[in-house]
């Protein structure tokens, strides 16, 4: 069931993410092939954001397609999958603030950055993924079993 607006669906993605905390990110490499690995986003209402290493097989990927895929899941089959534009943020004043908010975020979603990246937010290892969805769907096991479809909420991006 399509949705017109992110804030219908805002709380329960919100308490989602916050419990399942970890999700698979697939990205397309150089050849074309998908390559998945696990990460910890932090999200503000529908954007996300990855604090990553910036000189990493990630960065090859998304300068090769900077289109990614994540997906959630849960022991209860609640699940979300955002498709999402990824863009490196160089910008020191966000990265900072964005290091501020896994920093002051309480745990499992938030943690202290430093323990990768030892000089702060400007140690130039440290990156910072900006995740702007075009589409996010939130499904359930219970949900289908009662049949009714998953929720998805679409925005439209450039290309």
């Amino acid at each position: 069931m399509d949705v017109a607006s992110f804030t219908e669906i805002e709380q329960e993605f919100s308490d989602r993410v916050s419990r399942i905390v970890w999700c698979t990110m697939t990205s397309i490499d150089r050849r074309d092939r998908p390559r998945s690995r696990i990460i910890h986003p932090i999200w503000e209402r529908a954007t996300g954001w990855i604090a990553t290493g910036r000189h990493s097989f990630k960065e090859k990927h998304l300068a090769h397609s900077p289109w990614v895929s994540l997906s959630y899941w849960d022991q209860e089959h609640q699940q979300i999958h955002a498709d999402c534009k990824a863009a490196w943020i160089d910008d020191a004043q966000e990265k900072e603030r964005i290091w501020k908010l896994y920093g002051s975020t309480p745990a499992p979603l938030g943690y202290d950055l430093q323990m990768f990246w030892k000089a702060g937010p400007l140690d130039p290892d440290y990156g910072l993924l900006k995740l702007t969805p075009w589409r996010i769907e939130l499904s359930a096991l219970g949900d289908m079993m009662r049949g009714q479809p998953p929720r998805v909420w679409r925005q439209t991006l450039g290309a």
